[in-house]
């Protein structure tokens, strides 16, 4: 199956692909559903396909939005652009889009977003009738309904799901309340996430207020849970699934790591299932707490009584350049001191979770400092392990 990450910045694109990513999903600065991802300006879109495909590696861009009739204005020299550029695919979710791109840009092949909706067969062929080359299947699906959806398709048609982050509330992501609330549409990539505030409710005929909250009786109802499918690989595999996706355009390079990094070691061991120091991999990162989705029919246990995310680990730096001479440079994400033990996050197994002691710190001037305390600072500190730039530092 394909690794396909998430890449809402340049950066985190190639910490995708230092991590071992097989392909990445972005959107330009429109028509795509992150509108406050950072996105890719058309020369750092040509710069990443080009990246890409030099490593054999894919690059498809979000065309995603529900689109108004306004929508379509430069749509075409867009296409014409993203042709010339070589991406691999566009993903569409509005069915205008998609016939104005089999249109206007017939050499494009075209995935169909998850935000189309697509839990049934006839659905799915119909899809497949207007040229679509892959479907990214709605979230609500069971894993028999995939089965059922891959054996009444063609197999020329690819399948695409999510397994790992953020859950909507809202069906496939389709959702107006953030609009209603702040009228910001998440349709147009303007979503605030306000499913995860806290609430009160009240009856119309009274005058108390009641809190959503989970008890004995039921659970929270705007608030889901988190995506991890790590370890059932195995049986999205055997559903027919082509493609397994990562959330999280607007996450940070740190979580882009520790996701990527984890779904490819699983991957990588397949048909074994994924040891529990990988499981617990996925604790280090920024998340809420876990859920299966409906792949497993539990739909139950979606929601979850806090919308804070919690992490175990903390990203301290990035390795910027290879160590040499028994020093490495790092870029600087959080204060660190000399005496911490940092661990290591690589894709490199005889690193991966490794430990070293910070000795010394010399600072952008040369200078020796007890602390890196600079945001993005390079400093360099001693170190005889083979780091490689694009490796992560933690505590």
């Amino acid at each position: 199956m394909e690794l396909l990450s998430p890449a809402g910045t340049f950066e985190k694109f190639l910490t995708g692909m230092h991590f071992g990513a097989d392909a990445f999903y972005l959107a330009g600065k429109r028509f795509g559903l992150r509108a406050f991802a950072g996105n890719f300006t058309d020369e750092e879109i040509e710069k990443t396909v080009k990246i890409a495909h030099s490593k054999g590696k894919k690059v498809y861009v979000t065309l995603n939005i529900i689109a108004r009739d306004k929508d379509f204005e430069g749509l075409k020299d867009y296409l014409k652009f993203l042709e010339s550029a070589k991406v691999d695919a566009v993903i569409v979710a509005d069915l205008g889009v998609l016939q104005f791109v089999r249109v206007h840009a017939p050499m494009l092949d075209v995935h169909v977003s998850t935000q189309a909706n697509i839990i049934n067969s006839y659905s799915a062929n119909l899809m497949a009738d207007l040229g679509a080359k892959r479907l990214v299947l709605a979230r609500e699906l069971s894993l028999e309904e995939i089965k059922n959806i891959r054996k009444n398709l063609s197999p020329k048609v690819e399948l695409e799901v999510f397994v790992h982050g953020a859950m909507c509330m809202a069906y496939s992501g389709r959702c107006l309340l953030s609009n209603y609330l702040t009228g910001r549409d998440s349709n147009r990539g303007e979503c605030v996430q306000a499913c995860r505030w806290k609430y009160m409710v009240r009856e119309v005929s009274r005058e108390d207020e009641m809190e959503v909250e989970e008890d004995e009786r039921g659970s929270y109802i705007f608030n889901s849970k988190d995506m991890n499918m790590l370890p059932y690989l195995n049986l999205l595999k055997e559903a027919g699934v082509d493609s397994i996706k990562i959330e999280g355009r607007m996450k940070s390079s740190y979580y882009v790591a520790t996701v990527v990094n984890a779904y490819r070691r699983a991957l990588d061991m397949l048909p074994k299932p994924p040891t529990k120091e990988l499981c617990e991999e996925l604790m280090k990162a920024s998340h809420r707490r876990y859920t299966t989705g409906f792949y497993l029919n539990d739909p139950e246990k979606h929601c979850t009584e806090d919308s804070m995310p919690v992490q175990e680990s903390e990203f301290v730096a990035i390795v910027s350049q290879d160590t040499k001479d028994g020093f490495v440079e790092l870029e600087m994400r959080n204060k660190f001191s000399v005496g911490e033990e940092l661990e290591i996050l690589s894709p490199n197994e005889k690193l991966f979770n490794k430990k070293f002691k910070v000795l010394s710190i010399k600072n952008s001037a040369g200078e020796e400092v007890d602390s890196a305390k600079v945001v993005q600072e390079k400093v360099v500190v001693p170190c005889r392990l083979p780091l490689k730039a694009g490796d992560v530092l933690r505590r």
